[in-house]
């Protein structure tokens, strides 16, 4: 079990939003005791000297090893957030991407491994259909998809 918290420092991410007819690829957020609380499409933090296509691309090779292409308009959200009693600052660019390893579509569980060698599951979920409790992260993107 992994305990995270958001570094107290303001972050600029990416997000790459992988569909499969209507369900977004995301990995599951969850608290300390292990108890999963959301969802949130893979990507990562852009690093000093990256465009955004370049981090996006890098998250992707590096967690799932697999390439991608970018396929639409990238749509920007400032995530104002806590997790465990922990504040967390994000900008958040977020591009709806093709996986170019097309096994992926098929797998229904994705194990992404961070650069920390974190081990985190990624699915196939319908957006309005989460589990009981469960959220999309980050918050915006779920009014940003239904918009779409």
């Amino acid at each position: 079990m992994q305990t995270w918290r958001p570094p107290q420092k303001i972050h600029v991410k990416v997000l790459g939003l992988a569909w499969q007819g209507s369900r977004l690829l995301a990995a599951e957020v969850t608290r300390d005791d292990g108890s999963v609380k959301g969802v949130r499409p893979p990507g990562g933090t852009v690093e000093f000297g990256e465009t955004r296509e370049e981090a996006l691309a890098r998250e992707f090779r590096e967690e799932l090893n697999c390439g991608i292409a970018i396929n639409g308009p990238w749509t920007v959200f400032e995530n104002l957030f806590w997790h465990e009693g922990a504040r967390g600052h994000e900008f958040i660019f977020a591009a709806p991407i093709r996986l170019l390893d097309e096994s992926l579509y098929r797998r229904p569980e994705i194990t992404l491994v961070e650069h920390d060698r974190s081990v985190w599951t990624a699915r196939w979920f319908i957006p309005d259909a989460l589990p009981n409790g469960w959220e999309l992260y980050p918050t915006g993107l779920a009014a940003h998809i239904k918009a779409r």
